[in-house]
């Protein structure tokens, strides 16, 4: 069946095709050659295969890792009604395209800052990766991270900013700022001991431009032109992508010499590592970000997984 006529057929006719996948996802695996029809899974069983999730206000972000190497990346939306059923149709097609069966991962570790997605996520996980040979894992204030959290109330601080943390952590081991452009964009701070020390938060420049167009008359939605431009715009659309690229350029700026001020001690380093959809379109506006890790938190998560992993093996 063509995937696209799904949508063609009656509502009893939808639900019993649905029901199939379901139960083909449900179904253990008898044998170790990993055949789907005419396909042969050539990835070693005995290898660790972990998949990782960061579930984003707007998009979700996944990765498979076997070790240290990263196999597969999906970037989705994120829909805050999708069950754990509904995750598994759709990866179970992710996992066929690219020559993945279920029973593969044997690992699941999620950082989310959608509450309703992540019991998705580890429902999903539960059920259907039956080849996990540790309990999946979400990312919270209460994770055996490395680093020490330092912050008033630890349990405001979102998990993705925990899992940046860790990763430029040990991508440094000096004093630095993490920068995620995301639905937000956040500055997290690190201290060279390896403490969380909190960090700022700003709208957006996906928000941002959706609230100009939303909240005044005559200016409208547009895409961000990638290619340099001058900061005087000569027509309304490059005066909104003058004001966005060159201002939180400026902005990015501005608040990394106030935070590299409060957070340096003599001669300390601060190093910067920025990450997110946005970064690169940023970069070229501003003096301050030299490193962009576009992987930084799917790492972070993998950090994390190993971590916890060595700790569980160890209490086993």
């Amino acid at each position: 069946m063509i995937p696209g006529s799904l949508f063609l057929l009656p509502e009893q006719s939808k639900t019993a095709f649905l029901s199939v996948i379901l139960a083909t996802l449900s179904v253990e695996k008898q044998d170790n050659t990993h055949k789907s029809g005419n396909h042969i899974n050539l990835l070693p069983k005995q290898n660790l295969m972990l998949l990782t999730v960061d579930v984003g206000n707007s998009h979700t972000v996944s990765g498979v890792f076997s070790g240290q190497d990263l196999l597969h990346q999906w970037r989705l939306k994120s829909d805050r009604d999708k069950t754990a059923d509904e995750l598994a149709i759709r990866y179970h097609s992710l996992f066929q395209m690219n020559g993945i069966e279920k029973e593969d991962i044997t690992a699941f570790i999620v950082c989310s800052v959608v509450p309703t997605l992540e019991t998705s996520w580890l429902n999903f996980a539960e059920k259907y990766l039956t080849g996990c040979s540790t309990p999946p894992i979400s990312v919270s204030h209460k994770t055996n991270t490395g680093i020490i959290i330092r912050i008033e109330n630890p349990a405001e601080v979102g998990a993705d900013r925990i899992v940046n943390a860790v990763a430029a952590w040990q991508h440094y081991k000096t004093a630095l700022l993490a920068i995620d452009f995301g639905t937000a964009v956040t500055f997290d701070c690190v201290s060279k001991k390896g403490e969380y020390l909190g960090g700022t938060i700003h709208p957006g420049i996906g928000i941002s431009l959706d609230a100009l167009a939303g909240k005044t008359a005559k200016l409208p939605r547009i895409d961000l032109n990638r290619n340099p431009m001058p900061v005087i715009g000569t027509n309304t659309v490059d005066a909104i992508c003058s004001g966005m690229l060159h201002g939180f350029g400026g902005m990015i700026d501005r608040m990394t010499a106030l935070l590299r001020q409060e957070m340096q001690q003599e001669d300390e380093v601060v190093n910067i590592i920025a990450t997110g959809g946005m970064a690169e379109m940023i970069a070229p506006y501003c003096s301050s970000i030299k490193t962009i890790d576009p992987l930084l938190t799917l790492t972070g998560l993998r950090l994390i997984y190993e971590l916890n992993r060595e700790n569980h093996n160890g209490s086993a």
